[in-house]
């Protein structure tokens, strides 16, 4: 792999261009990291886009020092996670989360709370699976906690679908398990700080938007108008003979 996430500090995408501007490069081999954006409501359909991680010439060896890097075919991807329905997508999912790290915890701690969350955000990335060996975990909220089913780790190898923006099964990497790895998740009451900071920065925005419009659309005023100048009378004493015709006096 010719580039590595931190090499240098350098981001992928800059990388990237560097190397298509300096070498003229034409055909490179990318290396990816699949990112869901999935919408309220059941009926509207996610966005699966991706990250650029690495790159390499084709048919290029993989020199990385990152051992961890999943090495694969086209349109082929390593998956572990919880294998399981979220309530706004019909296709079952792989929820892929971040590996917890005391490192790590200690470093995103002085994060601000919206930055916290965003950062344990989990991928949720639907999966076609048929005949699978688990059935997917699917809440219901009529249990209680014990009642519900059972969750498993999955670790499996799938292959991109680019006209149906999921993935489909290929292979097993291992035994699904009900013992899941320790992982980073926002709890409840962290959401649900960062919601209501939310509602606050929108209804802000909007009380802001709406005096610049009443602002705008409301007629003058007499008190918008510049008051008039006054000017000051200057009043000349005539002359007497008391006064010789020698001084004159200006009342302002």
């Amino acid at each position: 792999m010719k580039y590595a996430p931190h090499n240098k500090g350098m981001r992928a995408w800059d990388a990237l261009k560097l190397e298509l501007g300096e070498n003229g490069s034409k055909e490179l081999r990318l290396t990816v990291y699949p990112q869901a954006l999935h919408f309220p409501g059941r009926d509207k359909t996610h966005i699966l886009g991706f990250s650029l991680v690495g790159f390499a010439p084709i048919n290029g060896e993989d020199n990385s020092s990152d051992k961890d890097v999943f090495t694969a075919q086209d349109f082929e991807f390593k998956l572990c996670g919880l294998w399981q329905f979220i309530p706004v997508c019909r296709t079952p999912c792989i929820s892929v989360f971040r590996n917890f790290n005391e490192e790590i915890k200690a470093r995103i701690k002085p994060l601000d709370s919206a930055r916290k969350v965003r950062f344990m955000k989990a991928q949720h990335l639907p999966l076609i699976w048929k005949d699978a060996l688990v059935p997917p975990f699917r809440f219901n909220p009529k249990l209680q906690k014990e009642e519900q089913g059972k969750r498993y780790f999955v670790e499996i190898k799938a292959r991109f679908i680019p006209g149906r923006d999921m993935f489909g099964f290929e292979s097993l990497n291992g035994i699904p398990t009900e013992e899941i790895p320790p992982h980073f998740k926002p709890g409840k009451a962290l959401k649900a700080e960062v919601l209501e900071l939310k509602k606050q920065q929108k209804r802000a925005k909007a009380e802001e938007v709406s005096n610049v419009d009443r602002a705008r659309s409301s007629p003058p005023t007499t008190t918008d108008k510049p008051k008039p100048t006054l000017k000051k009378k200057v009043v000349v004493q005539p002359e007497t003979e008391e006064t010789g015709g020698s001084d004159r006096t200006m009342d302002l």
